[in-house]
Formats: structure tokens, C-alpha cells, sequence
């Protein structure tokens, strides 16, 4: 049996207890009493409808579904303060219901969002060529690799990376801004192949540590494949994978060897490999299979519309037309290749 003593001493210990309650448990407490409502346990939460409800859709998902830019470009357009919604300002955070007939504004423009509606995604395979920018414009009037894709309306193609201006071969675009980012984030690893022509006396050595990793300025690196595959004396030709694309990355790998490349072309993203036939400059879109196994490789839902006709049967890239759309660029990149 209790004594008093000890009754009294369990009293001020259980009122020093809560006291020294978190404040946010304290507050609960009061906002529990002031509701009229029986405080919950301890670790429990009130119940989900006293809590506000979100609807909709975060602000940059339906975006980049419409083919205006990756999640993160959007989000960079949304700080900026380019975005508006119904006349207000956007903020992170923001969500809104596409089926509603809320206004969307960037820049002043209004959004079409049928695309988001539909949200059919669709690829292209691009042969760029060597002297072309990965980027919607240049201010010095050079050509871009956006200056002969097919035009839409109320989407844009998004670039799935970037190739730099000395480096031709595969590059995907597409008009699922999701799609985009995933498979250019790093924590997908998605392959990326190149075939590079090298300058030097390569040696096994070499080899082993740009298997193995080197640290470049911006963090280690390394090829996780090396294949030799043909020429002789100092210039040499390999094929090289990679599961990342930062900027200038096999050059840098290769370089940081005292090995210069003087050609560089990718041949591969994913299981995706440059068409053979498909001239430099030329673009294909890709059939409703291979889209979804990009879909498949970054976790994306399968797409279920194409564009493409598969009744029909494909179409071989028309070279000659091709050919001569890039050669109207030729002399106007050739100043810049030096």
C-alpha cells in the first residue's frame, strides 16, 4: 500500500510529465478540447477527414505530361514566376484538376492542356549530326537539333539529354515531360553506347583504370564496358557504355588518360539502337512497342495510343529528302566545327 508520501511524490511526477510534454502534443490537446473531440493516443493521428483534402494534380506533373519542359525545368519556370493559374502566380506545391477548365500561363502564353488530357506519349529517334546544338535556339543563329523535327500543337518535343556540338548519333526526344526526366536521372542507369575513335597509344593499363573509375572534377567516373573493335597504329576504335550523362563524360574519361577522342557517335540508349539507314539529321518515330519499353524501364505505365498506323507497314526513312535538309545546315556549321 501507498503512503502518502509516496502518493504525493507519483503526483508531482506525473504533473512534471505533462509539462514536459512536446509542445506539439500540448497543442493538439488544446485544439482537441476547443473541437469538442477526445484526444487520441499517443502516436496517433485525428482522423483523415478532419484533415484538408488536396485535389488534382501537382502543377508540374501536368505540364511536362504536355510536353512543356521536364519536372524540373517547369519547377524552375514556377520560381521564377513565369507560371500563372486562373490570373494568380504559381507556387511549388500548387495542384490543379486539367478537367476543370482551369487557365494555365506561361509566360503570358496559355497552355493547351488537351495533351495532358489525352497523355499519349510518343518518341522519336534523332540522327544528329555533328555541328547541330542541343537547344531550342541560338542566339548566333546556329542550327539546333529541334530545326526539323515534325510540329505539334499543344505539345513540343523534349531532348532526353544532350549531345554536345562535336558529338553526333542516337538522341531520343519525346512529349512526356515524366518520361524525360526519368530516364535522364542517374539513379536509373540507363545505358548509353558510343562508338569513339581515340588518338594515342592506348595500353591495358589505361584500360583497366577506366574500368575500374577515375576521378574526374565533378566526381569518380567509368566506362562499364570496353570494347576494342578495330584500326591500327594511334588511332583506334572502341565501343564504350556508360550508365550516366554528364556533361562531356567520355571525352573527360578518355582525356584524363592523355588520350584524345577525335570522334564520338552513340549508338545506344537502353535497349534502343540507332537505326541503320537512318541518315544523319534524319528522325523516326518509334513504334508503340519500343515506347513502352522505355515506359517499362523507368516505371511508367504502359501507353495504350500511337500515332503510328500498324496496319500499315513501316516506312523506310526517306533518305534523299534527308540529305538534302541537312545539307542546308552544312555551311553554316562547318564554322563551327573548328
Amino acid at each position: 500500500m501507498k503512503t502518502n508520501q509516496s502518493r504525493k511524490n507519483t503526483y508531482k511526477h506525473s504533473e512534471k510529465q505533462r509539462e514536459n510534454r512536446p509542445h506539439f502534443e500540448r497543442k493538439e490537446a488544446q485544439s482537441a478540447v476547443i473541437l469538442g473531440r477526445e484526444f487520441p493516443a499517443k502516436g496517433k493521428i485525428f482522423p483523415q477527414k478532419m484533415q484538408p483534402k488536396v485535389e488534382g494534380e501537382k502543377l508540374q506533373k501536368v505540364l511536362a505530361r504536355a510536353g512543356q519542359g521536364s519536372r524540373r525545368e517547369i519547377e524552375a519556370m514556377i520560381v521564377e514566376n513565369r507560371v500563372s493559374v486562373d490570373g494568380k502566380m504559381a507556387t511549388l506545391g500548387d495542384r490543379i484538376d486539367v478537367h476543370s477548365g482551369v487557365k494555365v500561363r506561361i509566360d503570358g502564353r496559355i497552355i493547351n492542356l488537351q495533351q495532358a488530357q489525352k497523355e499519349m506519349c510518343r518518341v522519336l529517334m534523332y540522327y544528329k549530326p555533328e555541328g547541330e546544338l542541343c537547344t531550342r535556339s541560338d542566339p548566333e543563329g546556329r542550327a539546333t537539333v529541334f530545326d526539323r523535327l515534325p510540329r505539334l500543337n499543344g505539345a513540343r518535343w523534349i531532348a532526353v539529354g544532350r549531345l554536345d556540338i562535336n558529338t553526333s548519333g542516337l538522341l531520343l526526344f519525346t512529349t512526356d515531360g515524366e518520361l524525360a526526366n526519368r530516364l535522364m536521372h542517374p539513379s536509373r542507369e540507363v545505358e548509353r553506347e558510343y562508338s569513339v575513335r581515340v588518338f594515342g597509344q592506348v595500353d591495358e593499363a589505361m584500360l583497366a583504370r577506366l574500368r575500374k573509375g577515375v576521378q574526374l572534377e565533378d566526381g569518380p567516373a567509368n566506362f562499364k564496358e570496353i570494347k576494342f573493335t578495330g584500326g591500327v597504329g594511334i588511332n583506334q576504335w572502341y565501343d564504350v557504355t556508360l550508365t550516366e550523362g554528364r556533361n562531356r563524360e567520355v571525352r573527360r574519361l578518355w582525356e584524363s588518360q592523355g588520350i584524345q577522342v577525335s570522334r564520338l557517335i552513340r549508338t545506344r540508349y537502353g535497349n534502343i539502337k540507332l537505326m541503320k539507314g537512318l541518315p544523319r539529321g534524319g528522325w523516326e518515330e518509334m513504334a508503340l512497342e519500343n515506347v513502352n519499353y522505355l515506359r517499362e524501364l523507368v516505371g511508367l505505365p504502359p501507353e495504350t495510343e500511337s500515332k503510328l498506323d500498324v496496319t500499315k507497314s513501316r516506312r523506310r526513312p526517306k533518305s534523299g529528302q534527308i540529305r538534302k535538309a541537312v545539307k542546308r545546315y552544312t555551311e553554316l556549321g562547318k564554322r563551327y566545327k573548328k
